[in-house]
């Protein structure tokens, strides 16, 4: 009779009934001590010598978690224990002893979706902040305080719980401070124009262990005050912390780099340099406009226009190239260039056969002209070949780019790979002058142009996986961009000495650094990891090369939501609506955990203030339908249904 009481035996066996001893249907784990320590087991929950489930579904966990949350004494009135026993006896598991589940729960979950699903559709939230860390997070918390639990009220979120939250941010804002005097940090500088009148930059510190968010400015009518530049920035570096700063990464405008430079001549141990990725998009861009490769991105682009432009055609084409995508739209323009015509290259075969197969043949799309013409551009072979050789030449430079843009710190990499990148191209000419020496005209001219700090050339050099390579040769580039790094950063002459004793050490991989360890970590670890790891009888050395190795390449780590920075400056709040902004937009920003969460949209932070942005965010959709005029269609009903209930 117990058995059939409780809902926990659908998920486990009574093994010893002398010992009261279970064992779980899922992880087989048996306990002593009756079903109800097994609930602890199920619900993920350490109790004593406990140990959580590991194969538990979550439905059933969460099931099992509302079952232990709820009061003994609670009792159930008549009419849910005649709903229990039918629902009992419709669930009841089989003979082979495998679980079923409660009949409720996914009428329970899906009322559960539907609720989320009217929160974001009535309050216009994107459907991307349901990939957001803290959505599940936020989901969990609540389900563990069980029923009852009341949210907080819009007044609570915009004071008590804005300075908690504020709180423990700042806590972890002290906690990269101390980072930033082990590995140094770079200062950010993303810079953004509508085109016309507006200009807003945003000031941003990163470091290996992550980034966080200083301020924007609006400096419309000061984009190009070089001397206003330079203050912004020295304002931010005094913020920061001279002696934590190894680097500041602005755009490569000339108005940047004049403040860059009037940065290094008043603080001579911090370095200026350009968006690496910012370059490396540029050289694609002097690549895309050599005559034979414009020709075939225009057709490349033709065909992808083609492709999306039907929802059936772009159906018919995921099923023939295994769901591949051909855009790649939240990356450069360029960048995406040569990504989509990549895609055409690799799905070649696929994509004539599926012009020539009889699904198609039999649509009535295949007998249209613009699909005609789209068919004899895939039968060219001049295509083919151009798209080949465009491809080949432009994917290194692609490669360097992607990796500039990880979340790993790219100093030690840029410098080799450029050099990498122009032998490659060489390779795929065999050689021949007339051939590569276009392309290499191309990379050099905007290296040479924008990349004059040592800085990249001395991390190449601390860079083990480089210097100790049976191919590696360090040209006179390297050694004396070395030597000149090492001169700016290291401002005490008893640091220059144990530099220069120090030296011949790394060279030669004297001691810790010859070790079978330190040897198989040199390519296996991140340079600055391996630093930290082995170069401990070294410490000066270890030091600077922990410093340079930790700094990023490109601006782009964080990608800003700049039409909501846009509409933010614009708005005319008062000194308290300021300051209530600017926390919001530090809570938001400092707390977002990775790099790539950076491009957090402000909407939310603008909806705190007075004047709430109207505007629907809309997702684009890569199909026929059409998710702009079925949002407002929601939010029409979902509105017009809330004003029915305020009149009744």
């Amino acid at each position: 009779m117990v058995r059939g009481r409780d809902a926990c035996w659908e998920h486990c066996v009574l093994v010893d009934g002398a010992r009261q001893k279970v064992r779980c249907n899922y992880c087989h784990r048996e306990f002593s001590g009756g079903v109800y320590r097994m609930k602890f087991h199920l619900a993920q929950i350490r109790n004593k010598d406990i140990v959580p489930c590991t194969e538990v579904p979550n439905n059933v966990r969460d099931v099992i978690q509302g079952i232990l949350s709820t009061p003994r004494k609670q009792k159930a009135s008549r009419r849910q224990k005649v709903e229990h026993v039918a629902n009992g006896q419709e669930n009841s598991s089989s003979a082979s002893g495998g679980p079923t589940p409660i009949v409720d729960l996914a009428n329970r979950t899906d009322n559960a979706d539907k609720k989320i699903a009217l929160f974001f559709f009535y309050n216009a939230i994107p459907f991307s902040a349901a990939t957001s860390t803290y959505y599940q997070e936020m989901v969990d918390a609540i389900a563990e305080c069980g029923l009852g639990y009341k949210a907080p009220t819009s007044e609570k979120l915009r004071c008590n719980l804005l300075e908690k939250v504020k709180a423990d941010v700042n806590d972890t804002y002290k906690k990269l401070r101390y980072e930033w005097q082990e590995t140094g940090c770079t200062v950010l500088c993303n810079c953004w124009s509508d085109g016309r009148t507006k200009s807003l930059v945003v000031f941003s510190v990163t470091c290996p262990k992550g980034t966080i968010f200083l301020r924007s400015i609006d400096v419309s009518s000061h984009a190009d005050d070089a001397h206003l530049l330079f203050g912004l920035l020295e304002s931010v570096v005094l913020e920061v912390g001279v002696e934590s700063v190894v680097q500041v990464l602005t755009d490569s405008a000339d108005s940047y780099a004049y403040a860059g430079k009037l940065l290094m001549d008043k603080y001579p141990s911090i370095f200026w340099s350009p968006c690496a990725s910012h370059c490396i998009t540029m050289m694609l861009e002097d690549l895309s406009k050599l005559e034979w490769v414009s020709t075939v991105l225009e057709e490349a682009t033709t065909i992808a226009k083609y492709i999306y432009s039907n929802e059936w055609i772009l159906n018919t084409t995921r099923k023939f190239t295994s769901g591949m995508e051909l855009l790649r739209p939240k990356i450069s323009s360029y960048v995406a260039n040569f990504l989509s015509l990549r895609f055409l290259v690799l799905q070649e075969e696929n994509l004539k056969h599926m012009f020539s197969h009889t699904e198609w043949l039999a649509s009535s799309a295949s007998r249209r002209p613009d699909a005609q013409l789209i068919k004899s551009m895939l039968n060219a072979e001049q295509f083919w070949s151009s798209a080949r050789e465009a491809v080949s030449i432009s994917e290194p430079l692609v490669k360097i780019h992607r990796i500039l843009e990880g979340d790993m710190p790219a100093m030690g990499y840029l410098y080799e790979g450029i050099e990498r990148a122009k032998i490659s191209i060489k390779t795929y000419y065999n050689g021949i002058t007339e051939r590569y020496m276009p392309i290499w005209d191309i990379i050099e001219r905007r290296w040479n142009m924008h990349f004059t700090s040592p800085l990249h050339s001395a991390a190449a050099f601390l860079n083990p996986s480089i210097f100790y390579g049976l191919s590696f040769k360090a040209d006179l580039r390297m050694r004396n961009g070395f030597q000149e790094a090492m001169m700016k950063l290291a401002t005490k002459d008893t640091d220059k000495i144990e530099i220069t004793k120090e030296h011949p050490v790394y060279v030669n991989a004297h001691g810790a650094l010859g070790t079978e360890f330190a040897t198989k970590g040199r390519t296996l670890n991140a340079p600055g990891d391996w630093w930290a790891a082995y170069g401990y009888e070294i410490p000066t050395l270890q030091r600077f090369a922990i410093r340079i190795l930790s700094q990023p390449c490109s601006s782009q780590w964080c990608r800003w939501n700049w039409s909501n920075f846009e509409n933010l400056h614009s708005k005319r709040l008062n000194r308290a609506e300021i300051d209530k902004l600017s926390d919001l937009v530090f809570n938001v920003l400092m707390s977002s955990r990775s790099t790539n969460e950076m491009h957090v949209c402000l909407s939310d932070v603008a909806s705190a203030v007075p004047d709430t942005l109207e505007k629907l965010p809309i997702e684009r959709g890569t199909s026929g339908f059409n998710f702009k005029k079925c949002l407002r269609d929601v939010l029409f009903l979902l509105r017009a249904e809330r004003k029915m209930w305020i009149c009744a």
